[in-house]
């Protein structure tokens, strides 16, 4: 879907398209709601904040909807003292997996599985014989912190290679010669949204909701915060 779409749906919906009052949306006002309801949607999915408590994967429709946003990068690691520090993507959005190739000098290399664990319970995870790292077992665990994943190997092990599975931040739309709300340059480029026209119009009725209450806008808000949760 085009952004001149995208722009005209928008004020169809807060009935703007002809108004010639002081209440005109401007552009970069479609831009900054619309990119905020990319990602306040995004988020709403892979939390599965619905009435069947729906989130990421757990469905057919949820897989499809968020594959575009579901991605595997290289993870480049420095090595500690009990750990493998490496960090965080700029775009990401929601942590999925990480794996790790992982060799010790009497065995030969393995891939290891990598479970996300809570850097408060560190000391209890790396005493416990049956939740510590082990090469034989081939399990080990991770912790986020400070923009940074933490792979701990508490020394028994090397780590080879590890990459990151994540779901990352959607592109933000730009409309061409509008000023960018983010960086208060104008846009020199058409940059459109990369989700399906389905998920677009679920994402047009969020940011609508948003600008609605921007504006003060009761019966807009209502309506389209309605719909959006509806189609959810």
């Amino acid at each position: 879907m085009l952004n001149s779409t995208i722009s005209i749906k928008m004020k169809e919906r807060l009935n703007k398209l002809d108004s010639q009052d002081f209440d005109n949306i401007n552009c970069w006002q479609i831009v900054e709601s619309f990119n905020k309801a990319q990602v306040e949607w995004a988020r709403r999915q892979l939390h599965g904040l619905n009435i069947v408590k729906e989130g990421d994967e757990q469905s057919t429709r949820r897989k499809d909807d968020l594959q575009k946003l579901l991605i595997n990068e290289p993870l480049q690691i420095n090595k500690k003292d009990l750990y493998y520090e490496g960090d965080i993507p700029e775009d990401y959005l929601q942590w999925k997996r990480v794996d790790i190739d992982a060799n010790k000098d009497c065995c030969d290399g393995r891939r290891m599985t990598v479970y996300l664990a809570e850097e408060g319970n560190l000391n209890q995870l790396l005493r416990d014989k049956s939740k510590q790292p082990s090469f034989e077992w081939g399990e080990t665990f991770a912790t986020l912190i400070n923009d940074t994943v933490h792979l701990y190997t508490n020394d028994e092990f090397d780590i080879e290679g590890a990459s990151i599975t994540y779901y990352r931040q959607p592109i933000k739309i730009q409309i061409t010669n509008c000023t960018n709300p983010y960086t208060g340059i104008i846009s020199t480029q058409e940059v459109q949204c990369e989700f399906k026209d389905d998920i677009i119009e679920l994402i047009i009725d969020e940011a609508v909701s948003i600008l609605a209450g921007d504006i003060e806008s009761g019966n807009q808000f209502t309506r389209t915060q309605q719909s959006a949760e509806r189609s959810n």
